[in-house]
């Protein structure tokens, strides 16, 4: 049992050892991805695919335990800037931002379980105009 015990001590150890290098690693070569609708990033790329959990969850906590909402990490934000500009989501095949990324590092994308993969109605905007709810819904009005 000690051995065992061990051993998984070694192998958490070795795992923690290599996650930097890992993280680190240039960018997938030839992982095509939809890109981000705005200007840059709140950190460079290099930071986000490294962090961008950190920094989700430490939203997660200002809004959950001190009901603060402006945070610019917010999975919102992320969602409106990186959403497919045809369908509005960020999942649903691999070239969709969240779901490709993932799905090159086998990574498991639990987000959206819960939260909404599709951005929000009031920045879902094509070339050609508002979304095609969006138009129907002032259409309605």
């Amino acid at each position: 049992m000690n051995a065992r015990r061990a051993a998984a001590l070694v192998a958490v150890a070795a795992l923690g050892w290599l996650a930097p290098a890992i993280a680190a690693a240039p960018a997938p070569g030839g992982l095509a991805l939809d890109r981000a609708r705005s200007g840059p990033c709140i950190e460079e790329p290099q930071v986000m695919r490294r962090i961008h959990m950190d920094l989700l969850k430490h939203g997660r906590n200002d809004t959950v335990h001190l009901g603060i909402r402006d945070r610019k990490a917010s999975l919102a934000a992320c969602v409106d800037c990186h959403a497919n500009s045809r369908d509005g989501s960020v999942v649903g095949s691999d070239t969709h931002f969240c779901q490709g990324c993932h799905a090159y590092a086998a990574v498991k994308l639990d987000c959206f379980e819960c939260h909404s993969s599709r951005a929000r109605e009031t920045v879902r905007t094509t070339n050609e105009g508002p979304s095609p709810a969006a138009a129907a819904q002032k259409g309605g009005s």
